[in-house]
């Protein structure tokens, strides 16, 4: 009779791992069709990313055209100092609408609130604002400044060590007034000294 005992265990066992193996085969078979599923997934093309524009600059400055350099090309000609006129101009135009926005916000919205909840809400809302126009219009500052440049023929050459910024760092940051070289250096000297 013992020894009966014994076949029933290992067919019992012997199942247990059939059974387990068979489990174990869905498991890869279906990792295997979810690695398929993301290998289709990712060869199919990505739509083009829309590139995140800050919000404080202007809607025109957003959209204007890029300058087309041509073969042979003088650097800072007339040309380019009236299309970096126009972005500065179109920019400083729509940050002075900002201004007045604000203002005119902040004197329609002014009240009173008995609750003192309300009146933190608001103030703290009026306090971020006037921080947001106070970045504003030290950036307001910058651009009259790029502009005085481009009126005496400096706008366009680095601070510091006198090359072309160049045509496409300007485009992306019409105020520079180092090359990426200086400016990076600015940057190294920055974190080391805090």
């Amino acid at each position: 009779m013992p020894a009966k005992k014994k076949t029933a265990t290992k067919k019992k066992v012997t199942k247990k791992k059939t059974v387990a193996k068979k489990t174990a085969v869905k498991k890869t078979a279906t990792k295997k069709k979810v690695v398929v599923k993301k290998t289709a997934a990712k060869s199919k093309p990505k739509p083009a990313a829309k590139k995140r524009i800050p919000s404080n600059i202007s809607q025109e400055f957003k959209q204007f055209e890029p300058y087309k350099i041509k073969k042979g090309e003088e650097y800072m000609n007339e040309a380019q100092i009236e299309h970096f006129r126009h972005i500065l101009g179109a920019w400083k135009k729509e940050l002075m609408e900002e201004v007045d926005r604000t203002v005119h916000h902040m004197q329609d919205e002014a009240a009173n609130f008995p609750d003192p909840n309300d009146r933190a809400s608001q103030e703290s809302d009026f306090t971020m604002e006037l921080r947001t126009r106070d970045r504003e219009r030290k950036l307001i500052k910058k651009i009259d400044e790029s502009i005085d440049h481009l009126d005496s023929g400096e706008y366009g050459y680095c601070e510091e060590c006198g090359i072309e910024i160049g045509v496409r760092r300007l485009e992306a940051r019409p105020t520079a007034n180092l090359c990426i070289d200086c400016k990076s250096l600015d940057e190294i000297r920055e974190k080391v000294m805090s």
